[in-house]
Parts: structure tokens; C-alpha cells; sequence
């Protein structure tokens, strides 16, 4: 039995983190497919990884009181099922807004809109839905920004109040705000006077800082 591949794998998925998601096209650079699904398998009978359904895998954070595996965040599964189809997806409005905290409403299944192929994917009782739309209908710019700009559009302009602002930038780290602001070019008008008004704010903390 090969064990490099195997023992490869367990230093790589280390490295990244726990909590965070894989599939075996990650490992193709290290082995054939079926070693790499091989070596899968034992790690995931062995609890080193976390198998979450067919050709989905994860390095679970572990809850020390408890000592259970923690469920990895649906955005984290979201972006491995987009990297394995070499597909874009963003967050839906409603689960952009819920993500935001703008929302209190927490989608019964969490959509993502994707160029790729329409599907669901079950991880435990969670079941994301990837639904094909054109890439025109994709948001550009990073994922935060287009997290943000989906929300914003899900609320519509005349939701969008100074408390929706000041929980956005809130959210969002100094680096993330500076991205959304050059980001805004690529949205509506509207939107991109929402985003001059979170960058403002952080502009005029740091001014008085």
C-alpha cells in the first residue's frame, strides 16, 4: 500500500485549516484519481477527514467540550463545489442578506447562483441549491462585494437606510470595504452610492481617529 499519497494529503489538508472543505480533484497534482480516492477513503474510515457526500470532504473543526465534528460553513462548501466544476457562483439574495446580518430570515436552503449547471448538493441536513443563471447575471468583483451587492439588490433601494449602511461596513474588514469601493463600478448607480456612503463613513472614522 502506497502510503505517500495518503500521508501527502494529511500534510496539505493541515496546512489549510481546519473546517476547511476538498475534493479529490485538489490531490490530482500528487496522484492518479483512483489512488487519490483510495487514500480518501482510508483517511475518512480513520476520522482524519470528514467525508460529507460523494467526492466532498472535509478537515472538521472539532468541538473540544464536546469533541464532535463542527459542520463546515455553507460558503465554504459553496466555493469547493464552484472550484470543482471551475464554475463562478455568488450568493443569492436572500442568503446574501441573511450572511449580512441584514436579514433575519435564514433560508430553508441556501442558494447560489452559478454559470455552471443547476444542482443540489446534501451535506448532512443542509441542501445548497446551484442554480445555472448567465454570467451576465453574475455579480463581478470579489466575493464579499458581490455577497454585498446581491443583499442590496435583494432589499432594494428603498430599504437601504443609514442602519442597513452601518451594519454593512460593520461586517466588513477596512481591506474589504476598499475592494467593495473599487468593485462598485461593475453594479448600478444606486448601489454604487450605497457603497460611497460605507466607504465615506470609514473615510470620516479614520479622519477623527
Amino acid at each position: 500500500m502506497d502510503t505517500s499519497i495518503q500521508d501527502t494529503i494529511v500534510d496539505q489538508v493541515r496546512r489549510r485549516g481546519r473546517g476547511k472543505v476538498f475534493t479529490p480533484k485538489d490531490f490530482l497534482d500528487i496522484g492518479t484519481r483512483a489512488a487519490v480516492d483510495q487514500a480518501l477513503s482510508r483517511l475518512a474510515r480513520a476520522d482524519t477527514v470528514q467525508r460529507l457526500g460523494r467526492g466532498l470532504y472535509c478537515y472538521p473543526k472539532i468541538n473540544k467540550r464536546l469533541g464532535i465534528a463542527i459542520p463546515p460553513e455553507v460558503e465554504e462548501i459553496a466555493d469547493t463545489l464552484a472550484r470543482q466544476t471551475g464554475s463562478r457562483i455568488a450568493p443569492s439574495g436572500a442568503t446574501a442578506a441573511n450572511r449580512l446580518g441584514l436579514s433575519t430570515q435564514v433560508p430553508a436552503k441556501p442558494v447560489y447562483l452559478t454559470d455552471g449547471r443547476s444542482r443540489k448538493v446534501r451535506v448532512g441536513n443542509v441542501v445548497i441549491v446551484l442554480k445555472h443563471v448567465p454570467p451576465k447575471e453574475l455579480p463581478f468583483g470579489s466575493r464579499t462585494s458581490a455577497t454585498v451587492f446581491q443583499a442590496l439588490r435583494y432589499l432594494g433601494k428603498d430599504a437601504v437606510d443609514a442602519t442597513v449602511v452601518s451594519r454593512i461596513r460593520k461586517t466588513l474588514s477596512p481591506q474589504n470595504r476598499s475592494r467593495l469601493a473599487r468593485d462598485a463600478r461593475y453594479t448600478t448607480d444606486w448601489i454604487a452610492e450605497t457603497v460611497r456612503q460605507i466607504v465615506e463613513e470609514q473615510a470620516e472614522a479614520v479622519n477623527h481617529g
